[in-house]
């Protein structure tokens, strides 16, 4: 179920076209406080860094942050990124045209963080820093999603 207030705070950002610095602070301290509560945040969120390239800063913090917290602490079993949240996790951060660097950044922080990571979310990680490092290149190839 899609937090509402959520929903609204995107759509809002996605009419204005850019993500201030006073819209980071209304989601860290109103709209998710509490933090990430299910997967379809994380992905609204996910998504929303992929459609505005007009980023405050600490956007990139607060959804690292975000995503790494729920991933590794909110997801069950507690510290071990499992098969099935490693296939979400990177389907949900490469989109369709390959994760953002905020994305590739999510990918190995969540891979540190971790007490165990399912391999196909390793593997992933380390692709997704290369292909943001490089962009022209990464049309060469693809990216491992996990199965």
């Amino acid at each position: 179920m899609t937090n509402t207030a959520l929903q609204l705070f995107c759509d809002r950002i996605v009419e204005a076209g850019r993500i201030t610095g006073a819209d980071v602070a209304e989601l860290a301290r109103e709209i998710l406080a509490d933090g990430l509560m299910g997967r379809d945040e994380a992905d609204l969120l996910l998504a929303l860094d992929r459609a505005m390239p007009d980023q405050h800063e600490g956007f990139a913090a607060f959804l690292t942050a975000s995503v790494v917290d729920f991933a590794v602490y909110g997801e069950r079993p507690t510290g071990r990124i499992t098969p099935e949240t490693a296939a979400w996790l990177s389907a949900s951060l490469a989109g369709r045209r390959g994760p953002t660097r905020t994305g590739a950044r999510i990918a190995m922080e969540i891979v540190r963080e971790a007490t165990v990571s399912d391999e196909a979310l390793i593997a992933f990680a380390l692709k997704a820093k290369c292909w943001t490092r490089q962009p022209a290149e990464a049309d060469k190839g693809t990216l491992p999603l996990a199965a």
